[in-house]
């Protein structure tokens, strides 16, 4: 057990920068923004002279962010919203791209410059003034119009009028963020490591990623990204999985988007949930028949519902590996081992 660097000094923390660093592909190389990468999992190229936008669905009331995520609005839900925004706003140079549940894809063509905008990610923000934080500088007037016609969209669409029925939390506009160009190409996994691979996520960056690097993206039935992942579903589909390839990633992104809506009691069930559900199907194949290494790419804490880019700790365990003496999966055992990886 140790502690490692995820995020290299002076890169924004997320889990674009910091899952590359895990995979072994170095950030300040390949990382050109997250949004061409969660493009890539969707079929959706990024050209020259294109950028990608996140476009997420989300909620304000009284001027003030009420929730980044809308609700955690469905994904059929956000197609529905997601036609009638192209359908209003898009043209030649602008289409939106649905993903899953809040999270979309905005791909503007003939301005670049809109990569030089400073964009807030809205998870940053909850329950402030959303108009101290819309995007400025360079290229930003086509982005904050584009975000200010999509109120009008959504005000009364189908979708919204049935989730305030309901007293679920509508989408009352978008919000464009992490805008990328075309990414460089990175070399496949087994090229730079031997190793066939596959990953298993709910997320469409980790799947982006996965597709970049040449590993198979497991479809895997109850797979989400929030607390209604079926976590014993995922465990049993990896673990089969690992019979055709020699590594298989599990990523689960529950936890963070518990901290996010500051909620502790979530992401307790969450973790609860990976350790019962996941861990224990890996313990009954024995230490003796896997190398299993077990770390957050990035921490999330409750106090601010961000990422920040703390080192991180990590376990490893089964053949091979011997125990350094700590007793339990945590920030203060993992630093009192002194083992620490420097951006790695």
């Amino acid at each position: 057990m140790g502690l490692a660097r995820t995020i290299p000094e002076g890169m924004e923390p997320s889990s674009a920068s910091a899952c590359m660093s895990i995979l072994g592909y170095d950030p300040k190389v390949y990382y050109q923004g997250r949004s061409a990468i969660e493009a890539a999992s969707m079929g959706i190229p990024v050209e020259d002279g294109e950028v990608a936008f996140r476009c997420n669905l989300i909620a304000v009331r009284d001027g003030k962010m009420w929730s980044y995520s809308s609700g955690h609005i469905s994904s059929n839900e956000a197609q529905e919203l997601i036609a009638a925004l192209n359908k209003s706003l898009g043209s030649d140079e602008v289409h939106f791209y649905p993903g899953v549940s809040y999270r979309q894809i905005c791909k503007i063509k003939g301005h670049e410059d809109t990569l030089s905008a400073t964009c807030t990610p809205p998870h940053d923000i909850p329950d402030k003034p959303i108009n101290e934080f819309l995007p400025y500088g360079p290229g930003s007037d086509l982005l904050r119009k584009l975000m200010s016609r999509s109120e009008i969209v959504l005000l009364n669409h189908p979708v919204n009028m049935a989730r305030r029925s309901r007293g679920d939390i509508p989408a009352t506009m978008i919000w464009l963020f992490w805008g990328s160009g075309k990414t460089p190409a990175m070399p496949a996994f087994k090229q730079l490591y031997g190793l066939d691979s596959a990953l298993s996520s709910g997320v469409d960056l980790l799947r982006g990623l996965a597709l970049m690097v040449k590993m198979e993206v497991l479809d895997i039935t109850g797979v989400t990204d929030n607390l209604d992942n079926d976590y014993a579903a995922q465990a049993t589909g990896s673990l089969e999985a690992l019979k055709a390839h020699d590594m298989v990633v599990i990523h689960v992104e529950a936890p963070d988007e518990a901290a996010h809506a500051a909620s502790i009691s979530d992401k307790i069930e969450a973790i609860h949930k990976v350790d019962t559900e996941i861990i224990s199907q890996l313990r009954s194949w024995g230490e003796d028949s896997l190398r299993v290494l077990i770390m957050p790419d990035h921490a999330t804490p409750i106090k601010v519902q961000t990422h920040v880019a703390d080192p991180v700790p990590f376990m490893l365990w089964g053949t091979g590996f011997m125990s350094n003496g700590a007793k339990r999966f945590t920030e203060i055992e993992a630093k009192n081992t002194a083992i620490f990886i420097e951006e790695g």
